[in-house]
Parts: C-alpha cells; structure tokens; sequence
C-alpha cells in the first residue's frame, strides 16, 4: 500500500509540476515555475495539496498576492503562499542593459 500511496504524491508532483510552468502568462510562469523547482522535490502530502490550490487560482488574483499589490484573503492563505511570496521577493531582478 505505501508504494500505491507514494506513486500517487509524485504523479501529483509531475502534474503540479506541468501546470506551474504553464500557467498561460509568461510572467506567472516564470513566479510559480521557479517556485515549483525549488517546492515540489520535498515537500509532503498537505504542502502540495496547498500548491494544487494555488494552481487553482486565477492568475491575475495569484499574480496580486505574490506581488503585493493584493492581500490575501483568510480562504487563500496558507503556508505555501507566503512560501511563493518568500521566494519571488528573494530572487533578484535582472537589468537588461
């Protein structure tokens, strides 16, 4: 049983995988996808579960919470979220010069 159990989480991480580099904006791409790399190899059951919920999302309200320009509302804050907020605003920016 544990090998069916285990079979499943990484079916989900491919799938989540998948779905965060493809978002259907390049920016939220690049903002989920950099942050499923860095997520998806360690974390456990309820944390991709969290992430599946944030795929969810639309990206215009997604792209507001990690940015800051939004709140976050009580139903869409989870540990996972303010992991992705952590993330972006950790990363540096590139200058195109």
């Amino acid at each position: 049983m544990p090998a069916i159990a285990e079979e499943n989480i990484d079916t989900r991480r491919r799938r989540a995988y998948f779905r965060a580099w493809r978002r259907g904006t390049r920016e939220m791409d690049l903002l989920v996808g950099r942050f499923a790399d860095a997520f998806l190899p360690q974390c456990d059951a309820a944390g991709l579960a969290e992430f599946e919920a944030l795929l969810a999302l639309p990206d215009p309200a997604l792209y507001a919470f990690v940015t800051g320009r939004e709140e976050v509302p009580p139903n869409h804050d989870s540990q996972t979220l303010r992991s992705l907020i952590a993330h972006h605003r950790r990363e540096p920016t590139q200058n195109a010069e």
